[in-house]
């Protein structure tokens, strides 16, 4: 999918939501509407008019990127030059009412554009482009499979080094250069490495301990591969297991497979998590799965959809979505194990090749 039609989406949706004027400021939905990659702009979207409105550091940048938009500068970016250029085309173009991103612009920018568009209504809105991301196109898809080997590619290498002594932080940073050097832009997010009890912790951070016999240690990273992001856990036991820690780790292992055996194009996103849930729960561990299934991924390592509980939203064809049941035992330590998928009529075609084999 091609930039000129996911404007002619957007446009779609606005009219079928009475909406004339988007202004869009949130840094992914700018980068899939109009292919800037900058770090300052806002878009301006009409039926007839798409612009980018952004000043000197990027005026030769966004007309390289974004070919489909109308570039209007910002001549003076002190004293609110974003807003007094945005006014001034909004003027231009006659726009009466102007809708907002709800979960992108800052209070502060909300009370600037009060100030200055006095004349124009505004509006908010929430995950109105957030829902046209979630379908994923062929091009997005290529890139998600790519980040998603990198990542695959730089866990297998790193395997010789997972024994008794080595501390977390020195796997993360072995797990952080094998994916740059296989051509990720940057790790997806801080990269976990938590062993023994800080595998316990679903969002540890990596500390200066060494891995022990009888430890487990999660691993959760991803690549950045063109701006598109993967995921992916995988859990490890140093040494030889006990019965806790096979127990415990073919829980998680059995919940993830049936979810992934199960998930397809019109489930619902609670309806998935319950599956995958029901097996932890039968198992008596219900109490140590306190997040969600998983969590659609693309242009931003979290997104649209939200396989959790009670969400009555459908999975599409062609969203990407994780799938990471865990249990985390306090004092002892956890196990999470997630893969990446990508959503068909049916059912889920599996992204992550990195194995993970019963204990």
């Amino acid at each position: 999918m091609n930039i000129k039609e996911r404007l002619e989406n957007l446009r779609n949706m606005m009219k079928r939501k009475f909406i004339s004027a988007l202004l869009v400021t949130q840094d992914q939905n700018r980068r899939y509407l109009s292919g800037f990659t900058g770090s300052t702009g806002w878009l301006l979207i009409t039926a007839k008019e798409a612009a980018i409105i952004t000043d000197f550091r990027y005026w030769e940048q966004a007309g390289r990127e974004s070919s489909h938009f109308r570039l209007v500068k910002v001549n003076n970016f002190a004293e609110n030059g974003m807003i007094k250029s945005l006014l001034g085309l909004l003027k231009e173009l006659r726009v009466k009412t102007l809708w907002f991103e709800a979960d992108a612009l800052s209070y502060s920018q909300y009370l600037a554009l009060k100030e200055n568009l006095k004349e124009i209504k505004l509006e908010s809105k929430s995950g109105f482009v957030e829902e046209l991301r979630a379908v994923k196109g062929k091009g997005e898809l290529e890139l998600i499979k790519k980040a998603s080997t990198i990542a695959d590619d730089a866990f297998l290498e790193i395997q010789k080094l997972i024994k008794p002594g080595i501390t977390e932080k020195e796997l993360a940073i072995e797990l952080l250069y094998k994916m740059r050097k296989r051509g990720a832009e940057k790790e997806a997010f801080d990269i976990i490495v938590a062993s023994g009890p800080n595998s316990a912790l679903p969002h540890a951070k990596n500390t200066d301990r060494r891995i022990k016999e009888g430890d487990f240690v999660i691993f959760d990273f991803g690549a950045v591969y063109n701006g598109y992001h993967s995921d992916m856990t995988r859990t490890v036991i140093i040494g030889k297991p006990d019965k806790k820690h096979r127990e415990i780790y073919s829980l998680v292992l059995e919940s993830q497979r049936k979810a992934l055996k199960t998930i397809k194009a019109g489930m619902t996103c609670g309806g998935a998590d319950l599956l995958a849930r029901q097996v932890i729960e039968e198992g008596g561990f219900c109490e140590y799965f306190g997040h969600g299934l998983g969590h659609g991924i693309g242009l931003a390592v979290h997104e649209e959809p939200r396989l959790r509980k009670g969400n009555e939203a459908l999975l599409k064809a062609g969203m990407v979505v994780s799938v990471e049941p865990g249990i985390y035992i306090p004092g002892f330590g956890g196990v999470r194990i997630e893969d990446l998928v990508e959503v068909t009529e049916k059912g889920c075609r599996v992204l992550t090749r990195a194995p993970k084999e019963e204990l």
